[in-house]
């Protein structure tokens, strides 16, 4: 292997011209043919008998170039990487210029991470509100739990939304009546939205015993034996029953908790409450942050990066899919969604996570930040804990340097956060005033 050229180009990439000498080539070839010769015929000798050289005078000496150099080109550009301290981070673009018996040159388009300028990293303003927990929240939360608690009750009234009216009913397009739309003896919640719209608002008003002729129009975008569709449902219902909600006392705590009383059910519920939010509120927190510090970065980010990190993270996405047991062009089909739509969809994350990554990357740099091998030793230890594996088991199939990389990304994350500054006066008055009146609106409430 030889560099013949090392030529910079804009946005971050390198154009190497790297050529391949005949010995090499040779031996490419060799490796080649000796895989493929069984499948060759020449006259006059058995599959696989055919010298070389007889191969090459009857197809022509560049039957096995094509292959030859997909087999050889790999190790030559690893080698001119490493002879040009060029450290990738994208697919490179290959073009082969020349191919003689005496090898091959070809150019290598490399891309490498640019140069990153990031300043006034501390002190980023973002906001961080506090997390409340009022008594209307609460009260949300205990609505499950009085829900599975409550009994349907048969009453002798006008069915009401709530309700839920049991009822016979077939539908009929045309005079005919259609498939899929016959039920007897079913239990309809009124205003759960279940059934075709008009439907439930119809039956609302019925009661036991009455029968009604229900006028629907499918929408445009149902099934299309159906969409947009006139049809007559005939109705009638056998039942009218309405919700009985349990007396929400210590009584009640007992039958749905493992608690004595209502009054800690309920600070059990808040805390937990509080703790959920407290940790969405710590992630929004840290994406605002690196948000921020996005801001503060200069540099220009090369499109072949976010395209590499783009398909990485699809490859990762299908292979999550997969790993459930259902194919990934099935998965596809079944969000409507095609390759190249998902592959955009992923470019703007992925955008979003080069950029964090050279930032975070510079104020590592410019502070100085390092993850000692004690560190690493400890954090494969506790993934391997996380993951019921034994740590040389671990060790053998994870490279130290991620895990090294990923530590150093966090310290430095860390960093940043522990110097955010609270918004401008003006926000933080504004701010302050809503959870004034957040704090009026729980005391009312409570």
């Amino acid at each position: 292997m030889n560099i013949k050229s090392n030529e910079k180009k804009e946005n971050s990439a390198f154009e190497l011209v790297i050529e391949v000498g005949a010995a090499e080539f040779q031996a490419a070839i060799d490796k080649v043919y000796k895989r493929q010769k069984n499948r060759i015929s020449v006259p006059g000798f058995r599959k696989g008998k055919a010298p070389r050289k007889m191969v090459e005078k009857m197809y022509g000496a560049e039957i096995f170039f094509e292959d030859a150099i997909s087999l050889a080109y790999p190790d030559a550009y690893e080698a001119a990487l490493k002879e040009a301290d060029l450290k990738p981070v994208a697919y490179p673009q290959l073009e082969v210029l020349d191919v003689t018996a005496d090898g091959f040159t070809f150019k290598a388009t490399v891309t490498v991470k640019p140069e990153v300028s990031i300043k006034d990293y501390k002190g980023l303003q973002v906001a961080k509100p506090d997390v409340k927990v009022s008594a209307a929240d609460i009260k949300a939360e205990l609505k499950p739990y009085i829900d599975r608690a409550s009994r349907l009750v048969s009453v002798d009234r006008k069915a009401k939304k709530g309700d839920t009216a049991v009822i016979d009913f077939e539908g009929f397009k045309d005079g005919e009546p259609f498939q899929g739309g016959k039920g007897e003896n079913y239990s309809l919640e009124l205003g759960s939205g279940s059934f075709v719209p008009g439907f439930e608002e119809q039956v609302i008003g019925m009661k036991a015993g009455d029968e009604k002729d229900l006028d629907i129009t499918f929408p445009e975008n149902y099934t299309p034996e159906l969409a947009g569709a006139a049809v007559v449902f005939k109705v009638k219902v056998h039942e009218v029953k309405e919700k009985q909600e349990p007396e929400v006392d210590d009584e009640f705590a007992k039958d749905v908790s493992e608690f004595d009383t209502l009054d800690e059910f309920k600070k059990d519920l808040g805390e937990k409450l509080k703790a959920r939010r407290q940790e969405q509120a710590d992630r929004d927190f840290e994406a605002a942050v690196i948000d921020a510090l996005i801001e503060k970065l200069e540099c220009e980010v090369p499109q072949a990066m976010v395209d590499y990190r783009a398909d990485k993270m699809l490859e990762e996405y299908a292979s999550n899919i997969q790993s459930q047991g259902i194919k990934f062009e099935d998965y596809l089909r079944m969000v409507g969604l095609s390759l190249d739509d998902l592959r955009a969809q992923s470019k703007t994350a992925a955008d979003r996570a080069v950029r964090s990554d050279l930032a975070l990357e510079a104020v590592a740099a410019a502070e100085g930040i390092e993850t000692a091998d004690a560190d690493i030793e400890e954090e494969i230890a506790k993934l391997a804990k996380q993951h019921d594996m034994e740590v040389d088991r671990l060790r053998a199939v994870i490279d130290p340097e991620d895990v090294r990389r990923d530590l150093t990304m966090r310290k430095t994350l860390e960093l940043v956060k522990g110097a955010v500054k609270k918004p401008a006066k003006k926000a933080a008055k504004k701010a302050d005033k809503a959870e004034e009146q957040a704090d009026e609106e729980t005391k009312n409430e409570e």
